[in-house]
């Protein structure tokens, strides 16, 4: 037991993943998150990530008062959503969200690239990282939605449906039978696939490297 709890201890990024996997396995049945059981869910379920993202950082030279001024106003406008369920405190709280995943995804892959010996927290950080980015984006949806009702088609997407398409575009499969429907929602759509292009050439170079160097030690 206590290897294991090592184990986590040791490897903020294998949590923040697991965390991130469940919660794309319980948000389709929270189709009802404007009820106060649904929205409480759906903003404790943000709130742990937003937590086991700043615990992720810790582990990062980017730890700082940044990360710490972006966290504390979307935690509180979280916690504020559920008590009022306005749908505005959601599409504020998605901004610095959205600010703070990009700011960790960064981080991550500094993180990554610092060194030449990958530990297995590190190795964690590789998919989480992209996870990242895709929430990241998923919540600038969120607010473009909610800045711009028909963004993405007639009627509000669900946030289901949103990360879905950011998953989509920032892997660049092109499964998602959601669009763009504005010039700006197609600009982000653009930008995203262009993260997620050269995410995966760093990754796959940064690998590349690493067998090189060990072949020739």
């Amino acid at each position: 037991m206590r290897r294991w709890l090592r184990f986590v201890r040791t490897t903020p990024c294998l949590t923040l993943l697991l965390v991130q996997l469940a919660g794309i396995l319980i948000y389709p049945f929270l189709s009802g998150e404007r009820s106060f059981v649904g929205r409480t869910v759906f903003s404790g379920l943000g709130i742990l990530v937003l937590v086991l993202v700043m615990r992720a950082l810790r582990a990062t030279p980017w730890f700082s008062w940044f990360s710490g001024l972006v966290f504390v106003p979307a935690v509180l406008l979280l916690l504020a959503s559920i008590v009022t369920g306005h749908e505005s405190l959601v599409a504020i709280s998605a901004v610095f969200e959205a600010v703070l995943y990009f700011y960790a995804g960064i981080a991550l892959l500094a993180y990554m690239l610092k060194d030449e010996q990958v530990s297995t927290d590190e190795l964690f950080a590789i998919p989480v990282t992209f996870t990242l980015f895709a929430w990241a984006f998923a919540f600038v949806f969120v607010f473009l939605q909610w800045v711009d009702p028909g963004a993405f088609g007639a009627g509000d997407r669900s946030w289901m449906e949103l990360l879905y398409l950011s998953f989509t575009t920032l892997s660049s499969t092109g499964l998602s039978d959601i669009g763009p429907s504005t010039g700006h929602a197609r600009s982000v759509i653009m930008l995203e696939q262009v993260v997620g292009i050269f995410y995966i050439a760093m990754v796959v170079t940064r690998l590349v490297s690493l067998r090189a160097e060990r072949r020739r030690v």
